[in-house]
Formats: structure tokens, sequence, C-alpha cells
């Protein structure tokens, strides 16, 4: 069975030759690059083509955020697992949104890791409960609490003129409210709005 085949990117020479050392003892998967910064790393790509870049977001000269629009700009559909020491809802939405698939933080068991490159080399995303929450919460705090309250009823299969009578508003404020929902949560349409607020638990269907 071919073994996944993984590049590291972090500027602690420490923390590459634990990981190094940690994936190398799983059977299924290999680190075949390292590199300390995106200069390095977008070299290493282009010589190694890996499955999975693991990264962590602060690195000198260019941010993993950075990095990530570059690998994703050159190379298209890279799988992304960001391996970080900062947790805050701000650093994982930049993460996701720039296109990593992963997100997990320094510290956490092996098994938990481990799971982790699987997950995102067999082309799903992992984000670990406590990250998920962290991410919820910002978007929550992106949304105004009228914002909520109508995407609430959107949940619920209201039309934007029951939405309206509901709420005692016009019609054209909850088109302007569910426009400013969608750029907000990054998505396309009414249903995938709902599928990211139950995810996320912005809120929860009665």
């Amino acid at each position: 069975m071919a073994k996944l085949r993984i590049m590291l990117v972090d500027d602690h020479i420490l923390m590459r030759m634990g990981l190094v050392s940690a994936i190398g003892a799983e059977p299924d998967m290999q680190v075949v690059a390292e590199a300390e910064d995106a200069d390095e790393g977008m070299k290493a790509f282009r010589e190694h083509r890996p499955d999975l870049v693991i990264l962590d977001l602060r690195m000198p000269k260019v941010d993993g955020v950075e990095f990530i629009g570059q690998l994703r700009q050159e190379f298209g559909a890279v799988r992304i697992l960001v391996l970080s020491n900062y947790g805050a809802g701000d650093d994982i939405a930049r993460a996701v949104q720039a296109g990593a698939a992963g997100y997990v933080i320094k510290g956490m068991h092996l098994d938990q890791l481990l799971e982790a490159i699987r997950t995102v080399c067999s082309g799903a995303q992992y984000i670990p409960a406590e990250i998920s929450k962290r991410l919820a919460d910002r978007v929550q705090s992106q949304l105004s609490p009228r914002e909520v309250e109508v995407l609430h009823l959107v949940a619920k299969g209201r039309s934007n003129k029951e939405i309206a009578a509901e709420l005692h508003i016009v019609e054209g404020t909850v088109k302007i409210h569910v426009t400013n929902i969608l750029a907000k949560l990054q998505v396309a349409d009414r249903t995938q709005a709902v599928v990211v607020a139950l995810k996320r638990k912005i809120f929860q269907l009665d």
C-alpha cells in the first residue's frame, strides 16, 4: 500500500523533528519534505508534490495563511492541515477561508493529529469540536442578533414575506439581511447558510 506523503512547514526544528519521528512510526505515512518558511515550502512542494502539507500559521517572512494562498494559486486543490499554537477564531477562520482542510492545535494528543492527517488526506475536512466552537463563536459574533433571528426563520422554511410579517419589518429589509448572512457565512444560497449555521451551532432548530 502506498504511504501518505507529507511535507512539514514549520520554523521550529524541534517541532519538525518530533513530527518526523511520530509520523515515521506509522505504517501508512511518511515525511518526504521539510521547510522552515514559505520560500522553502514552495520549492519543496514543486519537487516532491506531497499528498498533504502540515504547516504552522506563524512563520518568518510570509505567514501561514498567505502561504496557503500561494500553494493553492499555483497547485490548485492542495490538501493542507494547519498545526498551530494559535486557536483564536480569527486565525481559524482565515486559515479555512484560505483553503486549509484541517486545523489542530499543537500539544494535542498524537492520536488526534494522526486522525487529522488521515481524514484530510482522504479528502474530508477535519475541524475538532473545540476548534469548530471557536469558529462558530466568531461567526456568531459577526452576525447581528437580527441576522441570527432571520437565519433561524429561514431554517424553519419561512419565505422572505413570511419572515417580514413575523418580525414586523418590510420584505426588502429581510432580503438585505439574507444577503448579508450569505456574505458573512461565505455561502451561495439559503440552504447552505442553514447547513453551516447548524454545523457551527449558531442556533438549534426547535
